[in-house]
């Protein structure tokens, strides 16, 4: 099993694994309204969001976090190991997706741009990807920004590829990253295309 990116500072925020204690405070606000407007789950059942949380610590794929900030959590981080499309001999391993969300009176702030950036370091320099992929809805400039920001190209704008429970058909972005543009970023020289 590969060992945990977390903890791991970016910023002023706190990275690490979900706690039990954390439970209620991240369904508050992976529940609200405000929050599920952007998400194609529009709600959660609270025992099965415990225990998948729970069992990310013996996860081998699964490396999502929540994000603190002053001893409260504030965000959320999604980051799969996922395998390509299954062409024969494709490397197992080297592909991931990332993900955030963001408690609603924290927005704004900075703190997606520093959760998206703090799982690009985790999928990169701690578990050696090789692509990170991520995903909005067209009609959410905030979080494509975040995406752009974190250095993510938008490769795909999929019409009505994606079923929202109340809002019926909508548009959504696909951005990614490879690990040598990344890399080049950090380094300060010209990424490659």
């Amino acid at each position: 099993m590969t060992s945990s990116p977390w903890p791991m500072q970016v910023g002023s925020l706190l990275l690490r694994e979900a706690a039990a204690a954390d439970m209620e405070q991240m369904l508050s606000f992976r529940n609200d309204p405000a929050v599920n407007r952007f998400m194609l789950r529009t709600s959660v059942d609270p025992e099965t969001f415990r225990r998948e949380w729970l069992a990310v610590p013996t996860s081998d794929t699964d490396f999502s976090c929540v994000a603190e900030l002053g001893g409260t959590v504030v965000a959320m981080g999604f980051l799969d190991i996922v395998d390509g499309m299954g062409q024969p001999g494709m490397p197992k391993r080297t592909e991931g997706v990332v993900g955030y969300i963001v408690k609603p009176d924290s927005a704004g702030k900075g703190v997606a741009t520093k959760v998206a950036h703090g799982l690009l370091r985790a999928a990169f320099d701690h578990l050696g990807l090789r692509r990170v992929t991520a995903s909005c809805n067209a009609d959410n400039p905030a979080s494509a920004r975040v995406l752009e920001k974190a250095g993510m190209r938008r490769e795909q704008h999929g019409v009505e590829d994606s079923w929202h429970a109340d809002l019926g058909w909508v548009d959504g972005y696909q951005y990614a990253i490879l690990a040598r543009e990344w890399h080049a970023a950090r380094a300060g020289s010209p990424q490659r295309s």
